[in-house]
């Protein structure tokens, strides 16, 4: 059965894995953003909390990691970590550079909008329509992502309340052992006193008939041979 410190690095990963999922669809929905600044400003709200998150788990991760007590494993967890930072890292240039292309997008379309009018405003309704399906089809897929991260969450939290139920039953048994042991070494000792009184008993017996025989004999030789 795994230890509950090996529960909670499963758990660490399965959300780590979680969160850089959901930041990078979100970086792809700011690089699809045709504007306006409100909507690229919410994304990125978004993009920062999930950041938060993700940054919160790798420190758990990174905890964890320096509390193993086996040097390989702890090594192993480090080089996770470090994995995981190069991927935030990594995330977080591409979002800086999805925020620069939607921008430079957002100025352009506002342009284009200002030289022909109203056939671009058709043009920009459409395109949103189309941005907007796209958006809730990803919207959609990352929330079947999240659904089975919670399924696997869950599963987690189930395994780590078995593990704490048997080490419980393991503790009471371990107590009953220690009382049986103790009535055990008790029953020892008497049996052994016991054993001990029996022969003190029959040495007593023995002399007692040996006593017994002599004095009888002496009668005897009285009796037959007083002359003696």
């Amino acid at each position: 059965m795994a230890a509950p410190q090996d529960v909670h690095v499963r758990i660490c990963n399965q959300e780590i894995v979680k969160f850089d999922l959901e930041v990078k669809a979100l970086i792809q929905d700011i690089r699809d953003c045709s504007g306006p600044l409100s909507t690229l400003t919410e994304l990125n709200t978004k993009v920062k909390e999930k950041f938060q998150q993700l940054h919160h788990r790798i420190q758990d991760l990174e905890q964890s990691a320096k509390e193993q007590d086996k040097e390989s494993e702890k090594q192993l967890l480090l080089q996770e970590v470090e994995n995981h930072k190069k991927q935030m890292l990594s995330n977080q240039t591409s979002w800086r550079k999805a925020n620069l292309t939607c921008k430079i997008a957002i100025d352009n379309l506002e342009k284009a909008e200002l030289l022909q009018g109203g056939d671009l405003l058709r043009q920009r309704k459409t395109t949103k329509e189309s941005l907007a399906q796209t958006s809730s089809a990803i919207t959609d897929s990352l929330m079947g992502i999240s659904r089975m991260m919670a399924q696997q969450v869950q599963q987690s939290e189930e395994a780590m309340q078995s593990l704490v139920t048997s080490s419980r039953t393991i503790l009471d048994a371990n107590e009953e052992f220690k009382s049986m042991s103790g009535t055990i070494q008790l029953g020892r000792k008497l049996i052994t006193k016991y054993n001990r009184r029996e022969l003190t008993d029959k040495l007593l017996i023995f002399l007692a008939l040996a006593l017994f025989l002599a004095t009888v004999l002496y009668i005897v030789k009285k009796r037959l041979f007083p002359f003696l």
